[in-house]
């Protein structure tokens, strides 16, 4: 019944996926956090910056920003990810790249709604002692921030999960691209599709599933 996946590599296109998003989601998670802090600064400038980047690239479709790192960055600007010589690692070092500066839009807006829900009181009684706004930011505010946005957090790292189909389109050999091939290849259009959407339920389900049991364990209760 599923002769047809012989001869095809299923496993390494869904762990070149499971790569995509792990290394997608730790760059979003730093640049996001970074953003998120722009935008609640005192700084007019930095926060006139955050503001415009996430109104900016949260309405520019991901499948631009893709080709972007590959036709702008790489054949356009030459800038080769350290890889000058290997267009694959080239191509997924620039889908990764492309998958955090979209992404981390969306992970900063989920972490600045986790700062929205911390007391005023608490970080006027830090600023009180003498800490000052970093200091604040990084031991009272984030803390809290992030056990209360786990939820926020976990569909958006579901939705990189699903979003890592699009490194196709620049040649990255993730599951998207081999489910493309073989249906160009075979005539099990229905099974071929069955499996690769079975393939990412059996990724993105245990996900929601972990990321919501840490988000009630970790639940700041007010």
């Amino acid at each position: 019944m599923f002769d047809f996946l012989e001869g095809y590599d299923l496993l390494g296109a869904f762990w070149v996926t499971v790569q995509l998003t792990l290394l997608s989601a730790v760059g979003s998670l730093v640049w996001g956090t970074i953003l998120a802090a722009m935008r609640v600064g005192p700084v007019p400038l930095m926060r006139g910056f955050g503001t415009a980047y996430v109104n900016i690239v949260r309405n520019i479709p991901l499948t631009v920003i893709i080709l972007f790192t590959s036709l702008g960055l790489s054949q356009t600007l030459s800038v080769t990810m350290g890889a000058p010589n290997n267009f694959e690692t080239q191509n997924f070092r620039l889908a990764v790249l492309g998958l955090i500066l979209y992404t981390s839009a969306f992970v900063c807006e989920a972490l600045r709604s986790g700062i929205n829900t911390v007391p005023v009181g608490q970080a006027e009684a830090a600023r009180a002692i003498g800490l000052n706004f970093t200091q604040v930011l990084t031991l009272v505010v984030l803390p809290q921030a992030f056990r209360s946005v786990v939820g926020p957090l976990a569909n958006v790292l579901i939705a990189l999960t699903k979003n890592t189909t699009v490194a196709a389109a620049i040649g990255v050999g993730e599951a998207a691209l081999l489910m493309k091939k073989m249906i160009e290849n075979e005539a099990q259009l229905i099974l071929i599709s069955a499996v690769f959407a079975f393939g990412f339920v059996c990724l993105t389900l245990p996900t929601g599933l972990i990321m919501g049991w840490v988000g009630k364990k970790v639940a700041v209760k007010r």
